[in-house]
């Protein structure tokens, strides 16, 4: 029950995701404005920590929806693995919503809607940073390999999500 809700989570929160960065480069093919002032140099650092993020989400995904057995998941000897669909909701939800809140933020600026900004940008760090203390703290970790990689996948999402996102990209959004 609890794998068939994180697919589920993952299948609708994914197709969301993709569908507003459709709708964003389909709508303003030229938005170049979407990175406000972050520096030239830092822009490349972006392209590849993106890339380490996807492929760190893809290695904790795998870890949870195949390796992991829901029965006998324990987190911090309280929580059980629903909470990793909790956590996964909390990222991919307002992932969602952020092309289309910046997007409207290029055309009409106001504080409302940067501290919009800001709350999503937060709550995808939230949930990161949580999934990471998650598995940093799950009983069993077997097998070791998929645990592991699944440790530093969800690294390399939360220095996305956390660090490039949430505190670099918005101190230097909006231009």
């Amino acid at each position: 029950m609890q794998k068939r809700l994180m697919w589920w989570i993952n299948l609708l929160g994914g197709a969301a995701i993709l569908a507003s960065y459709v709708y964003g480069l389909r709508t303003h093919p030229s938005s170049t404005g979407l990175w406000g002032n972050v520096p030239q140099p830092i822009l490349p650092l972006y392209g590849i920590s993106m890339l380490l993020a996807v492929a760190g989400y893809f290695a904790y995904t795998y870890f949870l929806l195949l390796r992991l057995n829901p029965s006998e998941a324990r987190v911090a000897r309280r929580f059980r693995f629903g909470l990793f669909n909790a956590l996964y909701a909390l990222i991919l939800v307002p992932s969602a919503m952020w092309m289309p809140l910046t997007l409207r933020m290029l055309e009409q600026p106001s504080a409302g809607l940067w501290l919009d900004i800001r709350l999503v940008l937060a709550a995808v760090a939230l949930g990161s940073l949580g999934l990471l203390g998650a598995l940093l703290s799950l009983r069993p970790r077997e097998p070791r390999w998929a645990y592991w990689l699944a440790v530093g996948g969800s690294v390399t999402f939360s220095i996305q999500t956390a660090l490039l996102d949430a505190v670099i990209w918005t101190a230097f959004f909006p231009a």
